[in-house]
C-alpha cells in the first residue's frame, strides 16, 4: 500500500430506484484511474456509508477491488456506532481485497483520548492492512492532536496515514515535528496547495469525482514547486474546491457530477437534492468554472456520441 497522490474519496451512484448503480461506479473508477488518481477510498462521508447496509458497503468493496484490479489500491473507510461494528467492517474490507482501511472515530459519541485510542488500536489491529488514521474535528467532533497521532503511529506499526481534515494547515508540520512516519493527506479540498507546501503528499479529495485531470495536476503542479502554474490552476479551481467544505458537500459534488454528465445528483435520505437558490447558485458556479476551464487532457468513460445520463 503506497500512500501519497490523489485518491478520491469516492461518491456512491444510485439509480432512480435509490439502489447502488455498480455498472456505473466501475466506469467512473476506471475514469479516475485513467486520469492519474493513485488509489480509491469508499465508504466514507462522501460515499455516504452512514445510509448504506453492511452488505452495500462489502458489494461496493468487492466491486471496486475487481474493477481496480492491480492499477490502483482500493480503501475501506470503516465507520460505525460500535467498535465490535468497525472491527467486523474491517475484517470484511481485508476479505473483500481492500489494500487499505481509512479508520474513522464512532459516529455520535465523542469519547476522552483513552476511550478513542482503545477504539483505534482494536480497529487497525482487527487486521494487517495499512491503515489511515481520518481526523476531522470539525466534521465529528473528536480532534486527534499532533501529540496523539505521534503516540498511536509509534504503537501501532500499520498505522501509516493521516487524513488531516482539521482545515489548520500547521497541523501537518505539527505532526511532522513529532514523527516522520505516517503519510500526510490534506482532507479538505480547499487546502490542497497549502498542505502540499506545508509538507503532505497526499491529497483525499472529493471535487476529483467530477473534475480529476484537474485535481491530479493541481496535485502534481504544487508537489513538483511551479508555483505560479499551481495557483493559477488552483484559482480557476477554488470556488469548485470549496463545495466540498459545507454541510451539503455530498449533494454539491453530486449535482457537479451530474451537470458534467459524469454521475448524478442522487442521494439517499435524510440528505435532499439541491433546490431553489442553493441549487441556482452551484449551478452559476459550474457554468463559469466550465466556461474558463483549462484546456488539459481529459478521456472520457463513454463512446463519442453516447448519452451519459442514462448510464446514471
Amino acid at each position: 500500500m503506497q500512500w501519497k497522490g490523489v485518491m478520491p474519496a469516492m461518491t456512491t451512484c444510485f439509480d432512480q430506484h435509490l439502489q447502488i448503480d455498480h455498472a456505473f461506479m466501475a466506469r467512473h473508477a476506471i475514469w479516475m484511474i485513467d486520469q492519474g488518481c493513485s488509489g480509491l477510498i469508499m465508504l466514507g462521508s462522501l460515499g455516504e456509508a452512514a445510509t448504506l447496509s453492511t452488505p452495500e458497503k462489502i458489494a461496493i468493496l468487492r466491486n471496486m477491488v475487481n474493477t481496480a484490479g492491480n492499477r490502483a489500491p482500493v480503501v475501506a473507510a470503516i465507520s460505525s456506532l460500535s467498535t465490535s461494528e468497525s472491527v467486523n467492517l474491517a475484517k470484511a474490507a481485508a476479505d473483500a481485497g481492500c489494500s487499505g482501511l481509512m479508520v474513522l472515530p464512532p459516529y455520535v459519541y465523542k469519547g476522552d483520548w483513552l476511550e478513542m485510542k482503545t477504539y483505534l488500536g482494536q480497529v487497525f489491529q482487527a487486521t494487517s492492512l495499512s491503515c489511515m488514521l481520518y481526523n476531522n474535528p470539525v466534521s465529528y467532533g473528536t480532534d486527534f492532536l499532533p501529540a496523539h497521532i505521534a503516540e498511536l503511529a509509534n504503537e501501532f506499526p500499520n498505522l501509516n496515514a493521516v487524513k488531516e481534515s482539521s482545515t489548520d494547515v500547521r497541523r501537518i508540520t505539527a505532526i511532522r515535528a513529532l514523527t516522520s512516519k505516517p503519510s500526510i493527506f490534506v482532507g479538505v479540498d480547499d487546502a490542497i496547495v497549502e498542505g502540499i507546501y506545508a509538507g503532505a503528499t497526499g491529497w483525499v479529495a472529493g471535487l476529483v469525482n467530477a473534475f480529476p485531470a484537474e485535481s491530479v495536476q493541481l496535485f502534481n503542479l504544487a508537489s513538483s514547486g511551479d508555483k505560479a502554474a499551481a495557483f493559477a490552476l488552483y484559482r480557476w479551481f477554488l470556488p469548485l474546491l470549496r463545495m466540498d467544505t459545507v454541510p451539503k458537500f455530498i449533494q454539491l459534488i453530486k449535482f457537479v457530477q451530474q451537470e458534467i454528465d459524469m454521475g448524478s445528483a442522487r442521494v439517499r435520505g435524510p440528505r435532499l437534492e439541491l433546490t431553489g437558490s442553493e441549487l441556482e447558485e452551484a449551478r452559476a458556479t459550474v457554468q463559469q468554472a466550465l466556461a474558463t476551464r483549462p484546456s488539459l487532457q481529459r478521456q472520457s468513460i463513454f463512446p463519442i456520441g453516447a448519452d451519459r445520463r442514462e448510464h446514471a
